[in-house]
């Protein structure tokens, strides 16, 4: 096994590839505070990539209901049992989060073995931590949505009308969108016995070699997430290929402009943002302020990884929800939830301009520009000063040319009275 830098769990780990690093990476961001659950995403995903024979049970995006909901169902829980039973005495951070948007260890270090690191990983043919879902886990990708857990010994219930209020709900349940992360460090490719499973040097897409697949399924069993699946008709393995076409600027009617996939161009609660980061050598992010990404996920700190303690480095980054219990969103997202939460229910001015670029166009964005505005708006909230101003933000592509310009305030059209009963 090599030794790779995972800067999320803040250590070198165990892999069995050497250090290989892409020039840019694939990743996104998605505000869990803002979805609506509507599976607008899932459907667009559907209806391009998966709607042949034997991919009527594959949904490469899916949105689903936390804390009991999951596809396939109980992927998290029986994932995070294996990794429990590997790590005999715990699985901890250290505390030692770093406030440097530079560092090699922001949310502290992890310790204990990650799915690549155990006895049983090592002594397995995959080298990965992992196990096959059975057809039954497969087949209800909506299991469970808006069911909250309960009081008594975690069972679903209805609604508590006390529990629904902030900072923490009693009863709660959130949507958790969900697609490929293209891992930094693939749990999939480190599996496979065929080696048909690759990083894309460009841009960090992970894909699958489908002339080189032979059906063996040992990337469905090593990946955590669940997001690479079996397609009996061929006998192959299919995954999320990040809708390459597009981010290559190669689908029919960009023009050569690079697009965001079809999950995050089609949302309509406007939760989501996907772009490119470039790289060191050690597979951690260069510093790139004037990248909307960079910014939400290094400086900011709002948007955390989905479970790093799986040691995978997943490129999908979560604003928590805030009115979750904290211990299980600290589970979910490791050590930065609370000031990750605590950022984003008292904005600062500039993370306010940055989240208006969500979803405002299909184009992927490489910089942004924050033009100062009056203040517009001043209250005080949980304890705290906020004040609001009417900033203008200016998203620019690939090619450094504008692709939009917004501004932090929204406009109010008041429909005129002699037309408003005419519907």
């Amino acid at each position: 096994m090599a030794k790779v830098h995972n800067w999320q769990i803040g250590r070198s780990m165990a892999y069995p590839y050497e250090q290989a690093t892409p020039e840019r990476q694939f990743a996104f961001v998605i505000n869990i505070n803002r979805c609506l659950g509507c599976q607008t995403c899932t459907m667009a995903c559907k209806s391009t990539w998966t709607f042949s024979k034997g991919q009527e049970y594959m949904w490469w995006t899916n949105v689903e209901t936390k804390p009991f909901g999951g596809y396939p169902q109980g992927w998290d829980v029986k994932a995070l049992d294996l990794l429990q039973k590997a790590n005999p005495d715990g699985l901890t951070w250290d505390g030692r989060m770093d406030a440097d948007p530079k560092s090699k260890a922001p949310y502290g270090s992890l310790e204990g073995n990650t799915i690549f690191e155990s006895e049983k990983a090592k002594s397995e043919s995959g080298h990965v931590l992992g196990y096959l879902p059975s057809e039954d886990e497969w087949r209800y990708p909506n299991i469970y949505e808006d069911t909250p857990p309960g009081r008594e010994r975690g069972q679903p219930m209805a609604f508590d009308k006390e529990g629904v209020r902030l900072p923490e709900h009693k009863s709660w349940f959130f949507y958790l969108a969900r697609l490929c992360n293209h891992c930094s460090y693939p749990a999939c490719l480190a599996a496979c016995p065929r080696k048909a499973i690759y990083k894309r040097p460009e841009d960090g897409i992970v894909l699958i070699d489908q002339e080189e697949c032979r059906g063996y399924r040992k990337c469905v069993e090593a990946c955590p997430y669940k997001k690479s699946m079996y397609r009996p008709t061929t006998r192959v393995s299919e995954k999320c290929i990040a809708c390459y076409p597009r981010v290559e600027g190669k689908d029919p009617g960009s023009e050569g402009i690079p697009l965001e996939t079809r999950c995050m161009s089609a949302c309509i609660g406007q939760i989501r943002l996907q772009g490119l980061v470039e790289l060191n050598a050690d597979g951690s992010w260069k510093e790139d302020p004037e990248n909307p990404l960079y910014y939400m996920v290094k400086v900011a700190k709002v948007a955390l990884p989905l479970y790093p303690q799986f040691g995978t480095s997943p490129n999908g980054y979560y604003i928590p929800p805030r009115w979750v219990a904290r211990p299980y969103l600290r589970q979910m997202f490791g050590p930065g939830v609370d000031a990750a939460i605590e950022k984003y229910r008292n904005p600062d001015r500039e993370l306010l301009s940055v989240l208006q670029l969500f979803r405002r166009s299909n184009r992927i964005i490489f910089k942004y520009k924050v033009e100062k505005g009056p203040k517009v708006y001043e209250r005080k909230i949980n304890d705290k000063v906020f004040t609001m101003f009417d900033d203008t933000i200016t998203a620019f592509g690939k090619d450094g040319k504008p692709i939009f310009t917004t501004k932090v305030e929204e406009p109010v059209v008041v429909r005129p009275e002699k037309h408003a009963n005419s519907i």
